[in-house]
């Protein structure tokens, strides 16, 4: 990757506004790169905080489904950075390295029936900027309303924040493997 339009902030110089925003991720030990970079605009970061948690710790989704979609999404954009964050945490909520790699096949890689409609309707929205009739009848098969909002919006937060890294060039975390170590 090349020199960062935004390089993240030095963890070793953070003003006021950029700790107070960071406090929980330097708490737990997570001050990544793609926070580190949104902490040079810390009114922009603390709003988009709120949001990302909802879609990444509070929504309805399975979080392995979550992943599913979310992983599909940063293949799509072809976000390295969104893609080696979400093998990590796609591995934590089950999915297999197998199913992970698949992922970037698509919805005929062998997928179960919900598998394979998540993943199109990541095709979906990333094509035609809405999920179809007939993937979102299927998928209503299986989930409520408030799930169907959850994939909708977490599928949108995850294209906002592949364009946001792809175009600040916000540099791969030395714990993520990129494109070419996969």
């Amino acid at each position: 990757m090349t020199t960062p339009r935004i390089p993240p902030l030095d963890v070793s110089s953070l003003d006021d506004e950029a700790q107070k925003v960071l406090q929980p991720m330097l708490e737990a030990g997570r001050p990544w790169n793609i926070f580190l970079t949104l902490a040079r605009h810390p009114d922009l970061a603390r709003r988009w905080l709120v949001f990302s948690n909802h879609v990444l710790f509070k929504s309805t989704i399975p979080a392995r489904e979550r992943e599913i979609a979310i992983l599909r999404t940063g293949w799509l954009c072809q976000s390295e950075y969104e893609w080696a964050q979400h093998e990590l945490i796609g591995d934590d909520a089950g999915l297999t390295k197998e199913e992970i790699e698949r992922i970037k096949t698509g919805a005929s890689a062998g997928w179960g029936t919900l598998d394979a409609l998540i993943i199109n309707a990541a095709d979906e929205l990333f094509e035609e900027k809405k999920i179809s009739n007939m993937t979102w009848n299927a998928l209503k098969s299986f989930w409520d309303d408030q799930q169907m909002m959850d994939l909708v919006f977490a599928i949108g937060q995850y294209t906002l924040v592949s364009m946001a890294l792809r175009t600040f060039e916000v540099p791969l975390d030395d714990f993520l493997t990129g494109w070419s170590d996969t």
